[in-house]
């Protein structure tokens, strides 16, 4: 028997109206089933299936699936809201798991929806209760569809959007791979949500599924902990496992201690190394009067292990003698090592070692660029300098400053300065000789050498990019030569070189010293202090920024304001969110300095995100205010925001670079050079190129230095236009009718395109894609260079050796080691 078609729906929408319940039943129950053909018909009958949905006497279920008929019609009708509203009132009859695209339409909808009203209860702090109930249901459904049907990642992208950190946990603790589901977990936390403090709870609920596994994965464990700020948990970890019996155990915490060192948190750090216990002592005779005194002392003081040698025989007679178990031998031992490294001098020490034995630098480069510039051009001279410096970043290699002392000292005053200050980023990490090495430069005692101050100043700067981030031996030799001065260009290096020793430590005496100088007025010594102040307080969001935002307010000087306006942005560092309100009211002051302030506030406060919110607003700045100083930077930061996504910038940028306006063609440059550094990638070659051989010379000068950033560590093998781009920077710096602006930018690309000897790149995430604080910060502050030349040093802070490093239980790099070539 052939099916019966059906032409139209007018015969069951008859039986809406009819009296008797069973009728509507079957009309409710045949349109539903033919709803997808008639929903145009249906729908002029929608106000009468409404009524029978309201209709109380009638039956629950015939009520459901009226509400399911309208939905569906206004689900055809594109009305999602009022489909949605109704999908709700049709509760078990719409079925989640039905493959249509009405169902996945609504799902979609009734997600957003409950996302939306969990972040508003969240923000708003009210309560939750306020969520429809029967909204919620279909979301538990969902997810517990998602989690029985083993799609996990679906069911905590879901989780993670609606706030519902309990499926979450449920999602994570039923998978298959528990671990595996945790490391997604993380990336997608980092990667999707923006709001800061709701990723802290994301992480806080990870931290505790870690921990309740039979065998924790503490190298991710001490990785959420350090976003967390939580110093004191990753060092009763980190205590655990190096007293563990196990040699592994220990291994792994020194493996720990390495991963965390990578990003850059000397305060973190430090915290951590201040609350591992030292070793315990043991009476080796019954406890007498007098004893406790000692332990008391020997608690405090962090070298204990060796004090516990008894150097007074008279009072070892008088005392009960002390000593350690074998096991504290071994703990003590162990701590040493950690210690070492949570310093960052391990670290520092065997990249040293690295850069100095593999330095490749290429000494005839220098010549060719020595020999071609003119002497009486004190730009490319200083730009020379600079240039060498970057090229043997931390190998401690001076060859080319010795061979040619009699060119290097027609260098005066502020060159002078940078010539001086080079030699610390030559000589970075070399932590233990730094002062020494700088010692010829320094300022001779309090009534100041007989010295050049140019000099003088340059070599406390030097001292700082010596100790960058690891500053504690140097710190206090940095404030007596700061308070012992008047000269306003010793301040001036002084104050870098402290704010660059003790980066992100918030040290309130430091903070008055450079407070002091600050409030003399004094141009020079002022923007010192404002960039200083922000290296000193970088991400702790203090309330010392509105201090700053009103000293910037009072005085006159361009320089100072400028100063504070990149310190007010080094503030806010990381805080997303929680910068807003700063933000706000720097980017509508009336003072344009303090709107490109605010540029740097966003760029850093929503560094590496990918944020929506900040590139729309940068984006909008960047074509909207009347300041080109402004608009430049707006486009810049966006580099800083996408950092974590290089191959985003490019296609944002595009437009910008073919800019009427040579300040925003300029900031598209190095927006590239900043979110594609190291990368090599072929989209950010491709928009640089013709910005090389652009009409104005400053736009030249930034494409040229964003091009070798890109370019650094890539080889002509991997990329061809590498070779062409070397070619390129030679013409520029031989040509004498080339002007002296783009001159400079192939300068110093020549020396990032072969920085730190051939073996460094320009790195702003670690490995476990967190932010490495120093190098974005070496960065921020490197942009500067359009104002101050010296800030060009800064670009060091961002280096990192491409070496992989492999060391045994003595921290040594083993002699032989055999690589297997199977396959995995």
């Amino acid at each position: 028997m052939a099916a019966t078609m059906v032409s139209s729906a007018g015969g069951l929408l008859a039986m809406l109206n009819e009296a008797h319940p069973s009728l509507k039943l079957h009309a409710l129950s045949n349109l539903n089933n033919l709803v997808d053909n008639f929903w145009p018909e249906i729908s002029t009958s929608v106000p009468v299936i409404e009524s029978l949905y309201e209709d109380e006497e009638f039956d629950q279920h015939q009520r459901q699936l009226a509400a399911l008929l309208v939905s569906k019609v206004f689900y055809y009708l594109s009305e999602l809201n009022d489909a949605l509203s109704y999908a709700l009132g049709a509760g078990s009859l719409f079925d989640v798991s039905e493959d249509s695209d009405y169902v996945h339409t609504l799902l979609a909808k009734a997600i957003d929806e409950y996302a939306s009203l969990k972040t508003k209860a969240a923000e708003s702090n009210a309560e939750s209760a306020k969520v429809d109930p029967r909204l919620e249901a279909i979301v538990e459904r969902m997810l517990d569809k998602c989690i029985a049907d083993g799609k996990y990642p679906q069911a905590m992208g879901i989780a993670i959007e609606c706030r519902r950190l309990d499926k979450l946990e449920e999602a994570i603790t039923k998978s298959d791979n528990v671990q595996g589901t945790l490391s997604y977990c993380i990336n997608v936390s980092h990667s999707f949500v923006n709001l800061r403090e709701y990723r802290r709870e994301v992480l806080r609920l990870l931290v505790q599924v870690y921990q309740k596994l039979s065998s924790p994965d503490y190298l991710s464990i001490c990785q959420c902990l350090m976003f967390l700020d939580e110093p004191e948990a990753v060092a009763i970890i980190l205590e655990k496992l190096l007293r563990s019996e196990n040699k592994d155990e220990a291994l792994l915490a020194l493996q720990i201690a390495f991963d965390l060192v990578e990003n850059e948190r000397q305060a973190f750090l430090l915290n951590v190394r201040d609350r591992l216990s030292i070793p315990k002592t043991q009476p080796s005779e019954p406890v007498q009067p007098g004893s406790v005194e000692l332990d008391a002392s020997q608690n405090e003081n962090p070298t204990a292990p060796e004090d516990v040698q008894m150097t007074d025989g008279s009072t070892a007679s008088n005392l009960n003698v002390r000593e350690l178990n074998p096991s504290e031998v071994i703990y003590a031992e162990r701590l040493t090592k950690i210690k070492g490294i949570l310093s960052g001098e391990t670290s520092i020490q065997l990249a040293l070692q690295f850069l100095y034995s593999h330095n490749k630098s290429d000494l005839l480069i220098l010549k060719t660029i020595k020999q071609s510039v003119e002497m009486r051009n004190s730009v490319c001279h200083s730009a020379t300098i600079y240039a060498n410096a970057i090229m043997h970043a931390g190998t401690t290699v001076d060859t080319f400053l010795r061979e040619n002392l009699d060119w290097l000292s027609r260098a005066t005053n502020w060159a002078k300065f940078s010539a001086t200050a080079g030699l610390g980023v030559i000589h970075r990490g070399h932590l233990q000789q730094g002062r020494s090495l700088m010692a010829p430069y320094l300022p001779q005692g309090a009534a100041g050498g007989g010295g050049s101050p140019y000099s003088e100043g340059g070599a406390l700067y030097a001292l700082g990019l010596i100790h960058a981030n690891h500053g504690e031996g140097i710190k206090q030799f940095l404030r007596d030569s700061l308070c012992s001065t008047n000269v306003e260009v010793i301040q001036h290096g002084a104050c870098l070189g402290l704010g660059l020793a003790a980066l992100g430590t918030a040290d309130e005496d430091i903070y008055d010293d450079i407070k002091n100088v600050l409030y003399t007025d004094s141009a020079v010594a002022g923007e010192a202090a404002g960039i200083s102040m922000g290296l000193l307080m970088v991400g702790t969001a203090s309330e010392k920024a509105s201090e700053m935002l009103t000293y910037a307010h009072e005085t006159q000087h361009e320089k100072i304001i400028r100063g504070l306006a990149l310190g007010i942005a080094l503030t806010v560092y990381g805080r997303e969110e929680e910068a807003d309100t700063l933000i706000e009211q720097m980017t509508r002051d009336q003072d344009p300095i303090l709107r490109y302030g605010g540029m740097y506030a966003l760029a850093l406060a929503y560094r590496g995100t990918a944020n929506n919110k900040a590139i729309r607003q940068l984006l909008h700045f960047a074509v909207s205010d009347v300041s080109d100083d402004v608009r430049r930077t707006a486009v810049l930061a966006l580099g800083f925001v996408l950092y974590s996504e290089p191959e985003q910038t490019p296609r944002i940028v595009s437009l910008l670079s073919e800019s009427y306006n040579p300040h925003v063609r300029y900031g598209a440059a190095l927006a590239v050079g900043i979110s594609c550094a190291g990368t090599g990638l072929s989209e950010a070659i491709s928009l640089l190129e013709p910005l090389t051989s652009d009409v104005v010379d400053f736009v030249r000068q930034g494409a040229l230095i964003a091009m070798a950033m890109v370019m650094v560590q890539i080889s002509e093998a991997s990329d061809s236009r590498v070779g062409t781009f070397r070619r390129q920077l030679e013409k520029i710096i031989l040509d004498k009718h080339e002007d002296t602006m783009s001159k400079m930018g192939a300068i110093l690309a020549s020396g990032i395109l072969d920085a730190g000897g051939r073996n460094v790149t320009i790195r702003l995430l670690s490995k476990s894609k967190h932010d490495k604080v120093t190098a974005v910060v070496g960065l921020a502050v490197f942009s500067q260079f359009w104002y101050w030349y010296p800030l060009i040093y800064f670009i060091s802070l961002s280096f990192s050796p491409t070496a992989f490093i492999g060391l045994n239980y003595d921290l040594k790099v083993p002699s032989s080691v055999n690589i297997s070539k199977g396959q995995s």
